[in-house]
């Protein structure tokens, strides 16, 4: 199970990089570089050559061969969980996996061929962040330290079951992130990156004097970034406050803060820079493990509502005779997530 959980953090940061180079594609303009689909220039996407990925095809190509390798990779998960995870759950959360990265390569090829429609590309931005928050579940819940509860005894469990506050930020959290991706993706996608062209302020005022389908699109995406950084503040706070004893959720908390003062400085970047490609994309790949980590949190959060979370894990044949102290020592020894 251990390389299994590894597994699935490879997939986690391939699925990452698919994110950063879908946000290459859209910061250089090249969506529509490549104008067929799933052909490249009546290219199979693997022999297309390499001499030829130049200007916007190499990002467009590159983009489509990250997807497929992560698709194929998301095939292996799959049948692999099919195979050896004993939770049905788990099983199926991987086999929604191997769907939603196949709706996404569909919504990528919709994309192309009908010209770059805005609600079709937001979907397929949307999608790309539940695929990579999904698969990053999977890995939570292979992970040895989860298998093991985390090390939590009885007292433990009771006080972070009862911090209800915490329970509701932890579920709220990675929701309002998701909603702020999805309203920065409609703002890239409908041209609405530079519509208030200063920051912090809008237009040297603090509410923009004039307004647009545009600028409504960006303002809110401002205002979601501060709601998103509050709600940060306030889940490290509750974490530092009420269970800094449990590195298991101290660390995605302090990690949470870190990334969301990153996020708000390329943010901030994106605008002096006017969108300049490598910070744009940064600023989107940033949002993604953003989200990913408050969905570490969350789930860690949660641990002991999972009631059968680690159901008779089961060992390999040649491993079957290990007790139970020597799948501690085996967990104690793996990475965690």
């Amino acid at each position: 199970m251990l390389w299994l959980h590894r597994y699935n953090r490879l997939l986690a940061s391939a699925s990452l990089i698919l994110i950063a180079a879908g946000g290459f594609v859209t910061s250089t303009g090249s969506g529509l570089a490549v104008p067929d689909w799933p052909n490249t220039y009546g290219y199979f996407m693997f022999s297309f050559p390499p001499s030829k990925m130049v200007g916007g095809i190499f990002y467009e190509h590159s983009h489509r061969l990250i997807a497929s390798i992560v698709g194929i990779m998301t095939i292996g998960l799959a049948v692999w969980l099919s195979r050896v995870e004993p939770r049905p759950w788990v099983r199926r959360l991987g086999w929604l996996a191997l769907t939603a990265i196949i709706a996404q390569g569909l919504l990528g090829g919709m994309t192309v061929l009908f010209l770059l429609p805005t609600p079709v590309s937001v979907s397929h931005a949307g999608l790309a962040h539940f695929f990579f928050a999904l698969v990053v579940s999977i890995a939570v819940f292979t992970s040895p330290d989860w298998i093991n509860r985390y090390g939590r005894n009885d007292a433990t469990t009771e006080t972070i079951s009862a911090d209800q506050p915490l329970h509701s930020l932890a579920v709220a959290l990675p929701a309002v992130i998701y909603i702020q991706i999805l309203v920065g993706a409609t703002m890239r996608h409908t041209g609405s990156g530079l519509a208030i062209p200063d920051f912090p302020l809008a237009f040297g005022h603090v509410f923009p004097p004039m307004w647009s389908t545009a600028i409504i699109i960006h303002f809110t995406h401002r205002v979601g970034a501060v709601i998103v950084t509050l709600m940060v503040a306030a889940v490290a706070k509750r974490v530092l406050k009420r269970h800094r004893t449990r590195g298991e959720i101290v660390r995605p908390a302090l990690l949470l803060l870190a990334i969301v003062a990153v996020q708000l400085t390329l943010g901030a970047w994106t605008i002096w820079s006017e969108r300049q490609v490598t910070i744009n994309t940064a600023h989107v790949a940033t949002g993604a493990l953003l989200l990913g980590t408050s969905i570490v949190l969350g789930l860690r959060v949660y641990r002991n509502h999972f009631a059968n979370a680690t159901a008779h894990h089961a060992l390999p044949e040649e491993d079957s005779s290990l007790d139970t102290a020597e799948l501690t020592r085996q967990g104690s020894r793996g990475a965690s997530v």
